[in-house]
């Protein structure tokens, strides 16, 4: 049997893990990871064991792109990004790495090199080169769109149809509650500075954006509070966003990793519409499923996190939009989320941190958002 033996391991922008790296030193023998938390009363998880054993186990059997093709059988694996980008038999990529910060220099490689680029929120850092990405996608007659997976959940599709078939008449106001559990939030935050809004929230922000449409939003006001990681982070747990729409609608969004470490599925939501003849309501918990057995009681076995593999299909949406982009290359019609639309959710979601900033509302449209 081969043994490894580490004396030290170094980890950098993965999982909890940011931009500073953390060192670990082992010594020779067993060595026990351990987390301690500055207050006793305080439960959670999220101190950083689980990414310390992640990345050991990443290490040594990570990158082994021999298992990884055999299980797969792709054309081409590579742990290099530019060999995919120089490759002229690639004709589009899906951008998802983290953190999400480092993505953006990759979609304007892929764009130069007339690859079609799908990349996960956000577009891109700033205004100014959300522009300059639109603009190059322009000129080389390329798809970019972004990864804003509620608009492919037939829950939200249908939610959406109703909306402007105007079965509940004209909407009066929209309430979106989705928070995640703790240990999920210290990785997030772990790994990206972004507020709750720019980081979880956009994905709402884009949908009820897109459901609303023609109307369009005139003024954002925000608060956030961090009174559960302020022992261990300067960033905030939860957020709540009002936006005022041009027609007078309000829509109140609160996004945050605030739930409890055993919260089923790490997530849960709500949506709720009310409209002048009537309501439309999503339940997001991930509760439709019960399995109850003598050994182990109720449990919710549907996962909320997208992509994961349940028998013979996926979970969520992000199969659905994937399939989307596909489509609208091979058959050469427009991306349902285009970037223009990517735009206005980076302007809400910029007005919202302007807004905890100044603590005042911040009108729009305005042109200083960088």
């Amino acid at each position: 049997m081969k043994q490894i033996f580490f004396e030290e391991v170094s980890i950098q922008n993965f999982l909890s893990v940011g931009n500073d790296p953390v060192k670990v030193q082992f010594n020779c023998g067993f060595n026990i990871i351990t987390g301690s938390n500055k207050d006793k009363e305080d439960r959670r998880n999220g101190v950083g064991k689980s990414t310390i054993a992640d990345s050991i186990n990443f290490a040594i059997f990570g990158s082994t792109l021999r298992e990884l093709k055999k299980e797969l059988k792709p054309d081409v694996i590579t742990d290099n990004w530019k060999d995919l980008v120089d490759n002229k038999d690639v004709d589009a990529v899906v951008i998802s790495m983290t953190p999400e910060t480092k993505r953006f220099p990759l979609v304007m490689e892929c764009l130069e090199k007339g690859k079609h680029v799908f990349v996960e929120k956000p577009l891109a850092p700033t205004i100014q080169e959300a522009d300059e990405a639109l603009q190059l996608a322009k000129k080389n007659n390329l798809k970019l769109t972004i990864g804003y997976s509620r608009r492919f959940d037939p829950r939200y599709a249908y939610m959406n149809k109703a909306l402007k078939g105007g079965l509940i008449g004209e909407p009066v106001t929209c309430l979106i509650s989705r928070h995640s559990t703790r240990e999920l939030g210290m990785k997030i935050t772990g790994r990206s500075n972004l507020s709750p809004a720019s980081i979880a929230g956009v994905h709402d922000f884009d949908y009820i954006l897109w459901a609303m449409q023609p109307r369009m939003p005139v003024r954002v006001y925000s608060q956030t509070s961090g009174k559960l990681f302020s022992k261990d982070s300067d960033n905030p747990d939860h957020q709540w966003c009002m936006i005022t729409m041009d027609d007078g609608t309000t829509i109140t969004i609160g996004i945050g990793w605030i739930l409890p470490p055993h919260t089923p599925n790490y997530v849960q939501a709500f949506i709720e519409i009310v409209g002048t003849e009537g309501t439309l309501t999503i339940d997001d918990s991930h509760k439709d499923i019960q399995l109850s057995t003598i050994k182990d009681g109720i449990q919710y076995p549907m996962s909320s996190m997208p992509g994961e593999q349940i028998d013979h299909v996926f979970a969520g949406s992000m199969h659905e939009e994937v399939n989307h982009f596909i489509s609208a290359i091979v058959f050469d019609h427009p991306v349902m989320i285009s970037g223009e639309e990517a735009k206005l959710v980076m302007q809400v979601a910029q007005a919202a941190d302007m807004s905890v900033e100044l603590g005042e509302p911040i009108s729009l449209p305005r042109n200083d958002f960088i």
